[in-house]
């Protein structure tokens, strides 16, 4: 031995020998067991140390690969099993200090070289140590080093987040570490100044420019997935509680006020000795200066760290007595911004548009603080403080609106939380405010307009508030009357601002809203009015002005006969005033003669706009008060009565003292306009209509005439097929927008335009809206995220409406439109022969229903129709039309003439097929619902794509043409198809053309569009199979018909008759499967349904299906022939083949014969059981990837197996089991795989245990037993044990009765004990957390819950809490967190709900497990940073709901618990004092917590004050104090009033 030692020793220490012998030589002898060193783990570990840190100090000049090998052995060694293993034994083994300087020193030449990538083994090493308690003393021993480490991990992870390269996990694994190091380290240090320092000297500027990195990069696939979802954000996290931690200790709030209110006496005295000449302020802002890191981020750190170390200053300083100093910290921080450069004058072109962005979002952050924090005390400032923060904060108004940037949505939000502040800092600027705001501003983008909305919006609400509204809009009135900034100034209100407005002048004193009118009519016309014939400028000023009194006018509180008498006639006074001084000026400008091309001036169409506009707005105003307030006398009702002209409904009906011949003139020019002028004559006009249709008679013929103008108004420009979305503001419609503005007046005003327009208007609306539909998805695609109003929306509106369909005319003309389409998707050489029987169903001299005629004809609706007999034989023609049409497509279909489509076609078919799926199908008329099932039957079965086109979309067309008929049928008219059309043409036209369309499918067999198509075809034939033998619809004839078609196939090229299987199609032969299935499920189904009395009729149909069953075997087991050997069955023949069995288990309806299944059942059909059972059972282990397989086979056994004579020979239910459990440890299975295939494995065990006998059971608990043994997780056989645990949960769910009973519950100790065992060794592997441990943990609570009574020995429950004891709730992903929480919590709460006397023994157990569960949630739902994936957030608020149930419970239901209320009240305050939580989390903590408050006695509660510690005592006493103020309070409450 001595001589082994000496001579590795010498070699390793010789100079002679090669550093590649010496390397070989020290691997050997660290693994060796024949090399006995004493001390020999440190001795190796010393040496390779010694010759790493001899080179980094030049004593000995290595070679780089030899250093990089010295890297990789210490590594090697670092994280070797046999050190773990020796560390675990308690022997000491160690590192020096000088390793933790070389590792430091490597790092920072790999980051001044600006290269990472020799470095892994020394991040690798460093992360072995820091993770190795012994080891990692040589870091928290010596801060300085953990914070050099820390400093330069930073630096090197902001490195490569600058560059493009993708970003790794391992250095960012090592800095997280190093991060949770560093803060234990720092939670332990006693000097708060030393802290601060250190902080702020090495690690202040590489994390917040690592933050910034973190927060600001845009991630890519590239880069790693764990990094980007969780530990950026952890980190964010980590940097966060450093910063607060070592910056604003408690400690340092003496410094930082001494510091920030240095010109004015302290309010307190000094409390002890502990003086300091620390200026914290001024350091942190040095060292925000310009050495923070590249100018090129500098600007963008600054910024987004301000706001930042407010948050953290506030979090631990701001008291309602500090107030003034967290102000101070905000001045200070805030002149780290280059705004505040601004704001002493500088110049604003030394920022781009990037960094105003930036640094106004730094400002709104800080700002948003100030408000949410309540630093501001409005009295206070003004009466303690000299207005310190009023000054400062009106210097921030005057700059933002100085420098005005009213495209960067960052803007308006910075004055609006002045505003919120206080209206007083921007009150002296409430001119320049609304003018770069709001009047002047170009906020265009959706983006920067909903910020703006809601700066203008906060506007109102303070004037409405404090009844300054005029003194607002007198500055309103002031800007527009300014020169416009721009020659076509935006909209003065938007939709949003028009809602909010409506608001506030709900609440507004109805005279103020008169004062804001007058003052705007006055001006008008003192001001615009004089001058507005040929300026530009003033009609821009005329039409801001008019769609002021337009918005006022339509949103503000209607008259009544409660509104006093002055309001009434100061508002009549008004509406005369607008009458006569602006309204009959501007008609007298507008109707003067011009020459044409006068007629196209821009002032001139403006004028125009607001003139109607005005005129609009003052009719509909004065007929509503006319209607609403009987004390109202309208201006026009003076020349109503001597005008005769009134009753004709000429325009001086609604307008006093404009003549007709002047109005002509107006409308003529108006309509010349493709804006708001022509928007607004057609609103007029229906306003006529609408004055119109509330007379006692109306004028049929005038109503006509003007829903006739309506539509003619927007017809030339709806044809151009050019527009742009709308916002709903009248006032800003432009030659783009106005057809939508049309096309949106005209749909939501059909109920009203229907009944008076022409059949030919009609199809007008009935093609327009077909086309804009054609054009929806594009145009959707574009505006969809926009607010507006587009065509193809307001198409779409009315298509998913319920008023289409009650609107009959035009539901009728749009389904003629649409058949016109799909006839002219039909080849011009074709459309003859198979486009006759489409247009003769669009003839329009054929009505194809009544009331089209009664409502198009232009008659007195008072009159009756005396000829009845006239429309019955109307009536009869459509139906002729109909029923000859039918025959046509039937003759068509079997002669086989089809249309060949190109790809083009199909996808305009596919298009016009999905619009047709837009209607609502049910709602047909019977006619309409016949035309459109004969149109889809043409479809399907006379057209065929050419060889060139896309298979799938081929399957997409056809599958979508099922999917409608099949929603046709079901519908309350399918019978009338059935008047035209027999049940069995439709099936056998529709099965022979897609066996016909199946050749083209044979490629495409496993792609997921044709399992679709398949599962679409076999729907269609059972829902009409089924309505045939639910409405008696000939059903032996017709079912006959069709059985025999079936029969008479073959799954060739698709002709019936053939003899030979030749030209076998596999596409085809899943098909006519599926046909053969789909029809003897539906008889087999309504066989089981028939009553005794009917037997008869069951014997007919079995003797129809007789044929149909030998076919769909020598189907079957042609298929199977044909099958590949040694290849998987086709998935599409299992559920034929249990279809088939079932159609044979049901055959006999006699009693006698259900006693022996087998008797019955023909032998070389029982053989194809046997033999596909066999095939399954062989293919099931193999078959874990494809869940489809898997439910068809599992539905079969469960068939199979609940007969017990149909297994071969010499087989048992044993075999089943032992196939499923070779499945479920098969390498795909997964415990998603399990959940969605768990109820089809239940059946088969429900079947295959209900008829197995007792030794069978036995063998099926021995196989379960073995599974479950502790050997197979040590021979990393995980799926093997999940298999196991997966049996047992299944088994729980069959009934087990009698010996089979005893025999599980026997065996039930030996499953927990088995099961502990196996938690226990999976714990150990975090990987089979997922795996073993959450099916573990749900099993074991299945167990608990049925055993309740039965498992009557104490221990065995009470091994249940060692399984919770053992699994970790700690560094687990969130997924697998959530699923290890509910498992836990299900076995607590079955132990609480089934086992309560074994609970009141193991209560010390019970609530370790509990306590556990709270501290994890705790932990888990901690406030952070970046509060990250919404989704697992609310797994965690699940989680935290669950902790309260149990508090809830254990409240409510266990009084014996009571004595230990006061524990569980401890170890929550106890936890809580260590984090803070989010919210929501906590509200449903504190609520679970004060249930558990109310079992505490007043001694309880004395204990818990006496034996905290301080700071726990303290969150104690504040949880009491809120458990008296709101829980106690609302209890008691609630007491008094219970019975």
């Amino acid at each position: 031995m001595a001589a082994i030692y000496s001579g590795i020793y010498l070699k390793l220490k010789s100079a002679k020998t090669s550093w590649e012998d010496k390397l070989k030589l020290a691997r050997f002898a660290w693994i060796s067991h024949q090399c006995v060193l004493p001390n020999k783990e440190q001795v190796l570990l010393d040496w390779v140390s010694q010759a790493l840190v001899s080179n980094y100090n030049k004593k000995h000049e290595l070679e780089d690969e030899v250093v990089e090998k010295l890297w990789a052995y210490l590594d090697n060694v670092i994280h070797s099993k046999r050190l773990q293993d020796l560390l675990k034994s308690g022997k000491t083994v160690g590192l020096s200090f000088s390793v933790a300087e070389i590792i430091n020193k490597r790092l920072s030449e790999a980051y001044s070289e600006k290269t990472q990538q020799n470095i892994g083994t020394v991040l690798s090493c460093s992360s072995g140590i820091l993770s190795t308690p012994s080891l990692s003393i040589i870091y928290t021993a010596k801060c300085e080093l953990l914070v050099d480490l820390l400093s330069k991990l930073s630096k090197l992870a902001c490195q490569q987040l600058a560059s493009d390269d993708a970003v790794g996990s391992q250095l960012f694994n090592v800095l997280q570490l190093t991060f949770a190091q560093y803060l234990l380290i720092q939670r332990q240090q006693a000097n708060p100044n030393r802290v601060f320092g250190r902080v702020t000297s090495h690690l202040l500027q590489p994390c917040l420019l690592l933050r910034h990195l973190l927060t600001a990069r845009s991630w890519t696939q590239a880069d790693d997935n764990h990094v980007c979802q969780h530990l950026s954000r952890e980190i964010r996290s980590q940097i966060e509680t450093l910063l607060q931690a070592g910056l604003f200790q408690p400690e340092l709030f003496s410094s930082y006020k001494e510091e920030l209110l240095s010109e004015q006496e302290s309010q307190e005295k000094k409390k002890g000795a502990w003086k300091t000449l620390l200026l914290p302020v001024n350091t942190v802002q040095t060292k925000l200066g310009s050495d923070l890191c590249e100018p090129a981020f500098h600007g963008a750190v600054v910024a987004g760290s301000v706001s930042l170390l407010y948050k953290l200053f506030l979090d631990s300083y701001c008291k309602a007595e500090n107030h003034l100093v967290c102000f101070h910290m905000l001045s200070r921080l805030f002149s780290c911004l280059r705004l505040s450069d601004l704001q002493e004058g500088g110049k604003s072109d030394t920022l781009f548009p990037v960094d105003w962005s930036m640094e106004l979002l730094a400002l709104e952050q800080l700002l948003n603080l100030v408000l949410s924090n309540d630093i501001y005390n409005v009295a206070s400032d003004r009466i303690r403080h000299k207005e310190v923060q009023f000054g400062f904060y009106r210097k921030l108004a005057q700059m933002l609106l100085t420098h005005s940037q009213a495209s960067i949505p960052a803007w308006f939000r910075c004055l609006k939380l002045l505003m919120s502040l206080n209206h007083l800092i921007v009150e002296p600027d409430l001119d320049d405010l609304v003018s770069s705001a709001w009047i002047d501003a170009e906020a265009s983008e959706p983006r920067t307009k909903k910020p703006q909305e809601t700066l203008i919006s906060t506007i109102f609400q303070v004037y409405s508030k404090l009844r300054q509204f005029p003194r607002l809009f007198e500055q309103v009135l002031t800007v527009i009357c300014r020169p416009a900034v721009d020659e076509l100034r935006p909209s003065v209100f938007s939709a949003g601002l028009t809602a909010k407005l409506r608001e506030c002048l709900l609440e507004l004193p109805p005279n103020q809203i008169l004062d804001i009118l007058c003052l705007f009519v006055e001006k008008c016309q003192t001001l615009i009015i004089p001058a507005v014939e040929g300026s530009v400028d003033m009609a821009l000023k005329l039409m801001s002005v008019c769609s002021v009194l337009h918005a006022f006018l339509f949103n503000m509180r209607s008259l009544d006969d409660v509104t006093p008498s002055p309001v009434v006639l100061r508002t009549q006074h008004l509406m005369a005033d607008i009458q006569k001084g602006i309204i009959q000026p501007l008609m007298e400008l507008l109707q003067a003669p011009r020459r044409e091309e006068e007629k196209s001036e821009l002032w001139l169409r403006k004028a125009s706009d607001a003139a109607l506009l005005l005129v609009y707005t003052w009719v509909e105003v004065d007929a509503l008060f006319g209607v609403s307030c009987s004390k109202y006398v309208s201006p026009a009702a003076e020349t109503a009565v001597t005008e005769p002209a009134a009753r004709h409904w000429g325009i001086s009906a609604f307008l006093p003292g404009l003549k007709e011949q002047c109005w002509r003139r107006v409308m003529e020019l108006a309509s010349s306009f493709a804006s708001t002028s022509k928007y607004c004559l057609e609103l007029l006009t229906l306003q006529k209509m609408k004055m119109m249709l509330m007379q006692t008679k109306a004028d049929l013929q005038a109503l006509q005439h003007a829903a006739a103008f309506i539509l003619e108004s927007g017809k030339s420009t709806m044809s151009r097929g050019k527009s742009e979305p709308w916002d709903g503001d009248i006032s800003a419609i432009t030659e783009l927008s106005y057809p939508t503005a049309h096309w949106h007046l005209v749909m939501s005003n059909l109920t009203i335009l229907l009944p008076y327009i022409s059949l030919k208007d009609v199809e007008y609306i009935a093609n327009v809206l077909l086309e804009t539909l054609m054009l929806a998805e594009a145009q959707e695609a574009a505006t969809d995220q926009e607010p507006s109003i587009s065509i193809a929306k307001i198409s779409l509106g009315l298509i998913h409406s319920s008023l289409l369909p009650e609107m009959r005319v035009l539901h009728c003309a749009f389904l003629t439109h649409l058949i016109q389409q799909f006839a002219m998707v039909l080849p011009s050489a074709t459309r003859d022969s198979v486009g006759l029987p489409l247009q003769q169903l669009t003839v329009t001299n054929i009505p194809w229903h009544e009331e089209i005629l009664a409502s198009c004809k232009s008659v007195d609706p008072l009159e009756v129709p005396s000829e009845n007999k006239v429309q019955k034989d109307e009536l009869s023609l459509s139906w002729k039309t109909l029923e000859k049409v039918a025959q046509c497509m039937v003759l068509l279909a079997k002669n086989g003439c089809p249309v060949i489509l190109k790809e083009h076609q199909l996808q305009r078919c596919l298009a016009l097929l999905e619009i047709v799926s837009l209607l609502k199908l049910d709602s047909f008329l019977p006619s309409d619902c016949t035309r459109c099932f004969l149109v889809l039957l043409s479809l399907l079965v006379n057209t065929r794509a050419s060889v060139s086109c896309s298979k799938l979309l081929l399957l997409k067309v056809l599958r979508t043409c099922l999917h409608l008929l099949r929603c046709l049928q079901a519908g309350r008219n399918s019978n009338s198809v059935l008047k035209v059309l027999h049940a069995s043409d439709v099936l056998e036209a529709v099965m022979t053309s897609q066996l016909t369309a199946c050749k083209f499918f044979t490629d495409v067999l496993t792609v997921p569009v044709w399992a679709q198509y398949v599962q679409e075809v076999q729907e269609f034939l059972e829902n009409f199979l089924q309505m045939i033998i639910e409405r008696r619809q000939s059903v032996k004839l017709n079912l006959e018909k069709f059985m025999s078609f079936l029969v008479s196939c073959r799954p060739d090229t698709g002709a019936a008759k053939s003899i030979d299987w030749k030209n076998w199609n596999p596409a085809a032969e899943q098909l006519l499967l599926t046909a053969f299935t789909t029809l003897c499920h539906v008889v087999t189904l309504h066989l089981q349904q028939l009553p005794e009395k009917k037997l008869h009729s069951a014997d007919v149909l079995c003797a129809l299906l007789e044929p149909v069953v030998l076919q769909m075997v020598r189907t079957v087991e042609h298929g199977l022939q044909c099958n590949t050997p040694n290849q998987p069955l086709p998935v599409a023949f299992i559920p034929s083949v249990t279809t088939l069995l079932k159609a044979d288990l049901s055959h006999p309806v006699k009693k006698d014969l259900q006693k022996e299944p087998s008797g019955f059942l023909k032998q070389p059909r029982v053989k194809l059981y046997r033999e596909f059972y066999s095939q399954i059972l062989k293919e099931l282990p193999c078959a874990g990837s494809n869940l489809q397989f898997l439910q068809f086979a599992l539905q079969f056994l469960t068939v199979f197996c609940s007969v017990p004579e149909l297994y071969p020979e010499k087989e048992t239910a044993v075999m089943v089991v032992f196939a499923i459990k070779k499945l479920l440890s098969g390498p795909a299975i997964t415990t998603q795989v399990i959940r969605s295939m768990e109820m089809e494995l239940t059946e088969v065990l429900v079947q295959v245990l209900g008829n197995c006998s007792d030794e069978e059971f036995y063998a099926i608990m021995r196989l379960v037993l073995q599974g479950l043994e502790v050997r197979n997780i040590w021979q990393q056989k995980a799926k093997e044990v999940l298999s196991a645990v997966t049996l047992t949960k299944l088994l729980l769910s069959c009934p087990l009765s009698g010996d089979k009973g005893k025999a599980f519950w026997f065996a039930s100790p030996q499953m927990i004990t088995a099961l502990a065992l196996q938690t226990k060794e999976a714990c150990q592997d975090q990987a089979l957390i997922s795996i073993i441990v959450v099916p573990i943990l749900e099993t074991v609570a299945a167990l608990l819950r049925q055993g309740e009574g039965i498992l009557v020995n104490p221990h065995h429950v009470s091994l249940a809490f060692s399984i919770l004891l053992t699994v970790p709730l700690d560094h687990l992903k969130t997924e697998d967190y959530c699923g290890v929480f509910l498992g836990v919590h299900e076995v607590l709460f079955s132990i609480v709900q089934c086992h309560p006397k074994v609970l009141l023994k193991a209560a010390p157990s019970f609530l370790s497990s509990f306590h556990r569960l709270v501290v994890s949630v705790m932990h888990e739902g901690r406030q952070k940073g970046d509060r990250g994936n919404m989704d697992e957030f609310e797994m965690i608020l699940k989680c935290a709901h669950l902790v309260e149930r149990m508090y809830t419970y254990i409240a409510a239901e266990m009084e014996d618990f009571t004595v230990f209320s006061a524990f569980i009240v401890a170890h929550y305050v106890t936890e809580l004092q260590k984090v803070t939580l989010h919210p929501a989390v906590k509200t449903h903590l504190t609520e679970g917590i004060y249930h558990i408050l109310d079992l505490c006695i007043e001694r309880d509660i004395k204990f818990l004050n006496a034996s905290l510690p301080a700071g726990v005592r303290q969150v104690f006493k504040d949880l009491y104090s809120d458990y008296n103020h709101y829980h106690k309070a609302k209890k008691q409450g609630e007491e008094k009033y219970t019975a």
